[in-house]
């Protein structure tokens, strides 16, 4: 299966975001290739970026406490399995309490870090970090393997207490509804969101043989899915599904 995922909000994609790129650093972090270390360190900065721009110690702090109020709600529900509720308050609590022990913001000693600002200067100029742009860092791709990774380990471990509680919040979020079958007429399908529930995330699940990708679009009142047969390969315009399409949706909220 397929997902295809649309937030509902600006804190969820942030938290998206955040996910794929910390899925992305640690890909390439225990590989041992000058261009795998070069793409760690792109991903870091692009992490170092989303916290300059957002109090992410703020932002997830106020998701977990809205999580815990949530789910403590449930408590006293009898369907509820109440072993692993009361285990995942304790996970929430363990990181809120991580979060207040932190000292300033999180990732402020990287911010520091005079290497780390001299790639970043050049990273978004097309080939900015050539080796005559930045000699000190292909003298530090040179080094040995063992150095570079744990150099890597050091840096992206500043903002760990932050992706652990990510990770936690996303698979909250996306295990608070079960999916539904759905059908999209011609490709197409339309619903309508109440407004009075905290809607999160949109997410299509399709077969791995389908031949069509899910492009979703969504509002507070309603979203949209259309089912589009891609063409990357020979360049030409993706074309709508001309018949109905079988597929999974979660409306996830929480």
């Amino acid at each position: 299966m397929i997902f295809y995922e649309q937030p509902l909000n600006e804190r969820i994609r942030t938290f998206l975001r955040l996910d794929f790129l910390f899925s992305q650093a640690k890909n390439s972090l225990d590989n041992t290739s000058v261009w795998d270390t070069r793409a760690t360190i792109a991903s870091i900065i692009d992490i170092q970026n989303i916290f300059n721009r957002i109090d992410m110690k703020l932002e997830v702090l106020k998701e977990l406490e809205r999580h815990s109020a949530s789910l403590t709600r449930l408590e006293n529900n009898p369907n509820i399995n109440k072993n692993r509720l009361n285990s995942i308050l304790d996970q929430i609590d363990s990181f809120v309490d991580q979060l207040h022990a932190v000292d300033g913001q999180i990732g402020h000693k990287l911010r520091e870090n005079e290497f780390i600002n001299s790639i970043k200067q050049r990273i978004s100029t097309p080939g900015g970090t050539c080796d005559f742009d930045l000699p000190a860092y292909h003298f530090w791709l040179q080094q040995p393997v063992d150095i570079r990774i744990q150099n890597l380990r050091k840096w992206i471990n500043e903002f760990e207490i932050v992706n652990s509680a990510i990770q936690l919040l996303l698979l909250l979020t996306r295990e608070s509804a079960p999916p539904r079958k759905s059908v999209a007429e011609s490709g197409f399908f339309q619903s309508s969101l109440d407004t009075n529930l905290p809607y999160q995330i949109i997410r299509v699940g399709v077969p791995d043989s389908s031949p069509y990708y899910a492009e979703i679009s969504a509002g507070k009142h309603r979203f949209t899915i259309r089912f589009v047969k891609p063409s990357a390969a020979n360049g030409e315009r993706p074309v709508q599904a001309g018949s109905d399409v079988d597929f999974e949706l979660t409306c996830c909220v929480i």
